[in-house]
């Protein structure tokens, strides 16, 4: 079921009504240390927020979406001479090896200012200089503000070491990737798309990110869904859209930050329906580890009253497992602490 969303201004102290998306001011007007309480409730209750005075230059996002714009209007074949995205390069429709399927086109970079190089020779063959240039200053910039999120966080959560979130991503080893969507016009309907077994208007099927972060923009074109708990009993969980905003951040925990934090932060489900009117570009940075780093719930999250949810495993692991399987399985499951399937769902 799909129900209208509610996008407050900024967020209450209060627990969040029932379908409301939070917007958080990352300008801190009721200063840094409420600001850190609001990040924590909007990750714990919907694992997902707005982001608004981010400051984040709008110079970095326009010329991030020209670049895109330009690769992305070039004749298929060409499109493809950036390589087959295993995981990295220029994919259409298919979404990694498993059967998902969705309406887009994406194309998938490493976050590292010299892989992006080396990329940018068969993405711009007219001057690659010029996309790397757009690719590196959008990161740089969406890195600074991810790494300011995971810092308020640490704070909120009350951790002897604050910074022990940021400086898995900050690594000079750190495997995140920048990934840009591009869904053309459906000719489905929404409702087609939820009726039908197949992914015809669905851009995006339904999934958690696996990473500790995700920063995604979007241009002003609508289809990002979010799953919010219901809380009527035996209602189940609604798909909530969440209204498109150029000027702004949507930003989501990822599967390894819920594990990070024991559960205390939540990993959101979410999806993208095409739109049948304009298309969609998007660009989303995922902030990862390095492949080595190991994933445990910090001291501060494992209490006698909330013990150890997840046994410790290494990004390289959860990577594994993570291509393993198709898009809507939650991978969590494989690394409960009892080394079972969660029985009683909480981890959904």
């Amino acid at each position: 079921m799909v129900v209208p969303s509610a996008v407050g201004r900024d967020m209450s102290p209060e627990s969040l009504p029932l379908g409301t998306i939070p917007t958080v001011d990352m300008s801190a007007p009721s200063g840094r240390g409420e600001l850190a309480r609001r990040l924590v409730r909007a990750c714990a209750e919907r694992g997902f927020f707005k982001a608004v005075n981010h400051g984040v230059p709008a110079r970095a996002a326009a010329r991030l979406d020209a670049a895109a714009s330009a690769f992305f209007a070039r004749p298929a074949a060409e499109k493809q001479a950036a390589g087959t995205p295993d995981p990295l390069g220029y994919g259409s429709r298919n979404i990694g090896a498993n059967g998902d399927a969705g309406e887009l086109e994406y194309l998938i970079l490493h976050a590292d200012p010299a892989a992006v190089a080396r990329k940018a020779t068969v993405i711009d063959d007219e001057d690659p200089a010029r996309f790397s240039a757009a690719v590196n200053e959008y990161v740089d910039a969406v890195r600074r503000l991810a790494c300011r999120v995971l810092d308020l966080l640490g704070e909120g959560l009350g951790l002897r070491v604050p910074t022990s979130f940021s400086r898995l991503i900050s690594a000079v080893d750190s495997d995140s990737l920048l990934r840009i969507n591009h869904y053309p016009t459906s000719a489905a309907t929404v409702e087609d798309a939820i009726s039908k077994s197949g992914c015809n208007g669905i851009g995006f099927g339904e999934h958690t990110d696996p990473q500790i972060l995700s920063v995604l923009r979007a241009n002003d074109v609508d289809g990002l869904q979010v799953l919010l708990p219901d809380g009527r009993r035996g209602a189940g969980d609604e798909w909530v859209p969440v209204p498109a905003d150029p000027a702004a951040f949507f930003i989501n925990v990822g599967d390894l930050l819920q594990a990070l934090t024991n559960g205390r932060l939540v990993s959101i489900r979410h999806r993208v329906m095409a739109s049948t009117s304009r298309p969609r570009l998007s660009a989303i940075y995922f902030a990862a580890p390095p492949l080595h780093a190991r994933i445990a719930a910090l001291p501060e999250t494992v209490t006698a009253g909330s013990p150890r949810r997840y046994r410790p495993f290494t990004w390289a692991e959860y990577k594994k497992a993570m291509y393993a399987h198709r898009l809507s399985h939650n991978r969590l499951d494989l690394f409960h602490a009892s080394g079972e399937d969660d029985p009683d769902g909480t981890n959904s």
